[in-house]
């Protein structure tokens, strides 16, 4: 169903309404391998987690329309979608913000402002971990 990918590239879905953070965040992940595919709301990331099949999620909580914990749990409730993992990065720092994205099924919670380079690191390491768990 979605595009054809790099040979062995992970597809990152990019969700953020700042367009700064996208350059940052495409910039290294590029660098690192990543194909990253970018949406600025929550409506357009439903759409396009279909087209493009990513293998993770990396969700801004705070959007216009959707926010990230709408978007987050509409995901986990799709049997299409539920098991792609979501990472929330987010200005937001509030212990209950971290508890409810874990209760909607965040696979993980980093915070603004982050090192590009840490964030990369630990996506590959999650995406690497989940692959050998799910081919064993």
């Amino acid at each position: 169903m979605g595009r054809e990918r790099s040979r062995g590239a992970k597809r990152v879905l990019l969700v953020d309404d700042d367009p700064d953070v996208h350059a940052l965040i495409r910039f290294h992940l590029e660098l690192d391998g990543f194909e990253v595919v970018v949406a600025v709301d929550g409506d357009r990331a439903l759409e396009l987690v279909r087209l493009e099949e990513p293998d993770l999620v990396l969700l801004d909580l705070t959007l216009p329309g959707l926010g990230g914990i709408e978007v987050l749990t509409a995901l986990k409730a799709d049997e299409a979608t539920e098991r792609i993992p979501v990472f929330l990065l987010t200005a937001r720092t509030a212990p209950e913000d971290e508890r409810a994205a874990a209760e909607a099924g965040a696979a993980g919670y980093l915070t603004k402002p982050f090192d590009p380079r840490e964030l990369t690191r630990r996506l590959a390491d999650f995406l690497r971990e989940d692959g050998e768990l799910s081919a064993g």
